[in-house]
Formats: structure tokens, sequence, C-alpha cells
């Protein structure tokens, strides 16, 4: 019998306030937390507003050789498992080490120390051949991206398999998915997975600039990342993380875990076509919802709020509003639909793990986060997005997904555990 699957512990660092709580008051209260870049001189950008989170790894309770060495995304990831373990109640120390895994997913890794780190090597650019005399000694933490889940599993204690998920802006979304299914094979009893992007640096700006892919809206950070508005022109970037304990079910009830959610479903789809270009009649997203669907023996009309990719462009918001009328068909129109990243940001492999946590916080309090400054109907965006303000309403099934650049289309269905009998 295959094993079900649930998330027992939360951690989330996000703009807006650092840990679970500060995220959810600020996703409730429907407050944005996009803002003109402070962590460099972004004067000479085409886009020069994001979503920064600030948080002090020295009072996180990382050690100065922690600081040292660790990328600002591993920083994060390792700062939202001590939440996530701690919210879960869950002692790993009681638990067989070869049992424990880590997935952890990321976009673009240790890029902010990576480019640093060239800054120093050509003086700013100004030597064409760097100088290896300034080489730092923790340069292989910042180029290999496998180092980040290292960190984890040695914060955990996990001996088991250790993963990393770096696939665009669905990493957050597949990492979760590849620990899900670790445990319903028996691979691991526990899987310690989530997500981590700090991309807020010049060439991470600049690569999105280049493709106009971010808001040029500079004049008013705060409603600058506009979701299925008829006036969005591109998304804000974004940093944050967000961290799970996934168990065993049963294993979890045994030991009366508090559980946010079952995980249902879960798949990913890729277009196999283009890099950045989605077709109108969302076929490819749609697609990994019905699987998604069909994996958590759930009909469409089960589903009670989607947590929308929205990442505020014209073409990924057409797609999606598309694909929830492909999948769903009539329920989509009754169905209420919001994006997070009208708040927090767009935070890239990080995201899809953020909106997981936001996806179950739904769950547990019953309350629908709104998409904040969504004033301009699109008429090809005709859903209800929940403008505004957030809506208090029964909510027992949550389908949330996610769209990266490649072509990857993922999905994730979270539901309270009786909503599906054993």
């Amino acid at each position: 019998m295959t094993r079900r699957v649930v998330i027992t512990g939360i951690g989330v660092r996000a703009p807006g306030g650092n840990g679970t709580k500060a995220f959810w008051d600020l996703l409730s209260q429907g407050r944005t937390a996009t803002r003109s870049i402070s962590f460099f001189d972004a004067s000479s950008f085409r886009s020069r507003i994001a979503g920064e989170v600030d948080f002090d790894a020295q009072a996180e309770g990382l050690s100065p050789r922690q600081i040292r060495h660790m990328d600002r995304a591993t920083q994060f990831a390792v700062a939202c498992t001590r939440e996530a373990l701690a919210d879960s109640g869950l002692d790993v120390n009681a638990a067989d080490p070869h049992r424990i895994g880590v997935s952890l997913g990321s976009a673009v890794a240790s890029a902010t120390s990576l480019e640093n780190e060239y800054l120093v090597l050509s003086d700013a650019g100004r030597e064409w051949e760097v100088d290896p005399t300034y080489l730092s000694a923790h340069m292989f933490d910042y180029l290999s991206p496998g180092v980040m889940p290292a960190e984890v599993a040695w914060e955990v204690g996990a001996e088991g398999p250790v993963t990393m998920v770096s696939d665009g802006c669905t990493s957050g979304l597949d990492s979760v998915g590849y620990g899900v299914q670790l445990i319903r094979e028996g691979t691991a009893d526990i899987v310690v997975a989530g997500a981590t992007d700090t991309p807020i640096s010049p060439i991470v700006v600049a690569c999105f600039d280049a493709i106009k892919a971010t808001t040029p809206r500079n004049d008013d950070p705060e409603h600058a990342s506009r979701p299925f508005d008829g006036t969005r022109n591109g998304f804000v970037l974004a940093e944050g993380a967000a961290m799970f304990v996934l168990e065993d079910y049963e294993t979890a009830r045994k030991r009366g875990a508090h559980i946010y959610a079952e995980v249902g479903g879960y798949a990913t789809r890729c277009n196999a076509h283009h890099m950045t270009g989605l077709r109108k009649d969302g076929r490819e997203m749609a697609e990994a919802i019905r699987a998604s669907l069909d994996e958590a023996r759930l009909d469409g009309t089960a589903v009670d709020y989607i947590n929308a990719h929205g990442s505020g462009t014209k073409q990924n918001d057409r797609h999606e509003t598309a694909a929830f009328k492909r999948s769903l068909g009539d329920h989509a129109y009754n169905v209420p639909v919001s994006s997070i990243k009208s708040m927090v940001g767009h935070s890239l492999g990080a995201i899809g793990s953020v909106e997981i946590a936001a996806s179950l916080l739904a769950i547990e309090h019953n309350v629908v986060p709104p998409t904040a400054n969504l004033h301009t109907p699109d008429p090809e965006c005709d859903l209800d997005y929940v403008p505004l303000a957030a809506r208090e309403q029964r909510v027992d099934t949550v389908l949330t997904v996610g769209s990266g650049f490649g072509g990857f289309q993922s999905a994730m269905v979270l539901h309270r555990p009786e909503v599906v009998s054993a």
C-alpha cells in the first residue's frame, strides 16, 4: 500500500517579516512588501524594485563560521529548516538517520556569492584575467549547488537521500514533490523539503532586464506587482525560502503531530518547445493539474482555492487562466484564485515552496489570501482572483501551481487528511 504523506512543520523567510507568523500576517492583511532595491546601486537598471528580506543571520542563531562559508540562500534554508523542525515537534535525534532525507530546490543557487567573488577576483570587472590569489577559501561552497542541501542535511542529521532540484521557477514545487515520492516509495520516513533563492544581485537583475520580464514601474514599488490586472507589465524579482517537514501519515498521527495538510497529488510537465513561450490555451499546465488531481483521487470540483503562479506577465496570466478553465471546466468560474506574488514578489526557484506555505496556512485558517493591486479587470483574465482583500471561507483542498522558464509546469494538491479516506 502506498504511504500517505503529510506536512507537519513550516518555516518561512519572505519579504515583509521573518517567520511563518509574520508571513501569514502580511498575506491575510493584503499588505505588500515590495520596495526599491537597497542591496546595491540599481540606478542604471530598467527594473529597480524587488522583494527584499530583512534577514539577520546572527540574530537567526547562525555562528560566525556558518555565516562566513554559507551563501545567503543557504542561510535562509537553514533558518527555515530550524523553524520547520521546531514547529513539527519532531525529535530527529530519535529517528534513524538513514531514514531521513532532504530535498532542496533553487533556481540560481549561490549566484550572489559567485558574483561577489568575481567582483573581487577581477577588481570589479576591470581585470580580464582574474587573480586567483584573492580566491575565497569557501569558493567550492558557492560553486557547487549540492552544498546547499548538504548543509540542511547536516542541520537535521540526514544520512538518507539528499538531493538538489533546480529546474527554474518550479523548483520549489518539484523539490517537495520529490520528497513526497521518497516517503511514498518507502525510501525515507522523514524528508525535510523546500526551496530557497536570493537572486537580488546585479547579474540576475540584468538578465531579467534584458528580456523585459520584470516590471519597470519603479515609481510605485508597493503596487508594482499586479498579477491578472489589465495594467500588469512584468513581475517583481524577490528573494525568500520555505522549508517543510514531510512525514508518513500514520507515523505523524501516532505521535500526535499537528498536520497542516496531506499532499494528495503532484505532477510536473514540460512543453519541450520553448524556453519562455507559453501557449494561450494553457494545455501544458492543464495536463499537470489533471494528473495531480488524478493522483489525489479528487475531481476538479473538490478544489476550494487555487494558489496561482500569477507572475504578473501578460503571457503567464493568460496561460494560467486558460489552464484552469481547461482542467476544471465550469468550476474554474466558481473557485477563488489568487497570487501572493502581488505581495511578496517572485523569488524564482523558492516561490513554489513559499506558495505551498501560503496554501497550507489557507487551509489552517480557512482564509483565502488576496491578489493585491488588482484594480483593473482584464477581459482575458475573467476568473475570481480575490482582489485586494482576503476572504474567509472553508478551505479543505488547495491546488497550487507553478510555471518556469524551460517550459516547466507543475501542480500540487494539498488537502485535509479526512478529505480522502485511506
